[in-house]
């Protein structure tokens, strides 16, 4: 990479890691927290309250990817994040579930993920964009497990207002970024309008992606209804679940670096991209047995190692893929759908995964994950590695 590429994609995927960490922190804790609202003793209500982010995103992502086309990159980057700060604040102020799930969709509302993504394929050339994507995916991954250790600190410190709190802060931080350290963008835009949509719609290795992020977010979401209450279920207090995911992450990222990564440079991407499926869906079905067993503290957290492990290597590897993958003229299109594919993940996770636990307990949860897990299995089992030029026709 150039100086100037290495600063944009730097930057770039900084604004991503804060937005996502401000996201993920309430994650692990958001169940059991919200249940202390007034109405929160209804899952289906708290798993409303937890997705209806992934659904306003969901719904936004491709108009303001458009937006950004026309009106540049920053504007709406800027637009978002005071959206996603204004949220974070009616979270954090909310005194009902209600307020709570207003707050959540209003930070849903600053869909700026496709944005971002396109913003870096403006600032960076075909040989390094994969790159550049790959340090996206595994800001979010890190966020990711970053949150997880230190949520239940922090909830029992400062509680699920201070955590929405926190998260306005880092919305601002980004705003901050965007305006004095990313660089300035192009002033030509890649925009192949809705000749470019149709085109990726129709690209068969861009929709497995797609179904894969619905899925991937999905699972995460859904299963954190039941995660937390298993590991209290097994005696670990809940300001204790962070040695549990403290061991699990740091486990899963020395494996994921020392063998997945070097596995996928020497060739094997499509026999790693199937594996980590692979570990997301027997993770699903031992959490499935759990749940109707007396769980374990170490039998869970050896789930939640491997899931880590499948969860990670995903969450890198895909948006680097689809930006391979992707029509040079239809990249912002392209990245748009994948995006909205993966705020619908959020919503469908939160969403039914409250009604599952309400409806037939964390057994159907876990049972229901599996399933999604297989189907995707199933959908990615053609693909192929993409060549190593970036940038060519689809076919």
């Amino acid at each position: 990479m150039t100086p100037g590429e290495r600063r944009a994609s730097v930057s770039l995927a900084s604004i991503f890691a804060l937005r996502m960490l401000g996201l993920f922190l309430v994650l692990p804790v958001f169940a059991l927290e919200a249940a202390r609202y007034p109405g929160g003793d209804d899952p289906s209500r708290v798993g409303l309250a937890m997705g209806i982010y992934g659904l306003t995103q969901a719904l936004l992502q491709i108009p303001l990817g458009m937006a950004s086309d026309r009106w540049g990159r920053k504007r709406v980057i800027l637009a978002g994040l005071a959206l996603f700060a204004l949220g974070s604040a009616v979270a954090a102020s909310a005194t009902t579930l209600d307020q709570l799930t207003l707050g959540r969709a209003l930070q849903g509302a600053g869909a700026i993920s496709a944005a971002i993504t396109a913003f870096l394929a403006d600032v960076t050339r075909d040989e390094v964009r994969t790159k550049a994507m790959a340090l996206v995916g595994i800001s979010i991954a890190l966020m990711f497990a970053l949150s997880l250790v230190l949520a239940p600190v922090l909830a029992a410190q400062i509680g699920l207002h201070g955590l929405f709190w926190l998260t306005t802060a880092l919305a601002l931080t980004g705003m901050a970024v965007v305006a004095w350290v990313v660089p300035p963008e192009p002033t030509e835009q890649r925009d192949a309008g809705r000749r470019g949509l149709a085109e990726v719609l129709r690209h068969a290795g861009l929709l497995r992606l797609n179904l894969g992020v619905f899925v991937l977010h999905a699972v995460q979401l859904a299963m954190w209804m039941a995660v937390p209450a298993l590991l209290v279920q097994a005696g670990l207090t809940a300001d204790r679940h962070w040695v549990v995911y403290l061991l699990a992450l740091v486990g899963s990222f020395l494996v994921m670096g020392g063998v997945l990564f070097r596995l996928e440079r020497q060739g094997h991407l499509r026999a790693v991209f199937l594996f980590a499926i692979g570990l997301i869906l027997l993770v699903q079905l031992g959490f499935w047995y759990s749940a109707g067993h007396t769980p374990s503290v170490a039998a869970l957290g050896v789930g939640l190692f491997l899931f880590f492990l499948g969860f990670n290597t995903l969450e890198a590897s895909q948006p680097s893929l689809a930006s391979r993958l992707a029509p040079v003229h239809a990249r912002g299109a392209a990245l748009g759908v994948y995006n909205t594919l993966q705020s619908v993940g959020f919503f469908v996770g939160g969403a039914a995964g409250g009604w599952l636990v309400r409806h037939v307990g964390a057994q159907g949860l876990f049972m229901g994950c599996a399933a999604l897990a297989l189907l995707w299995l199933a959908v990615a089992w053609p693909m192929q590695a993409p060549p190593p030029a970036a940038g060519r026709p689809a076919h």
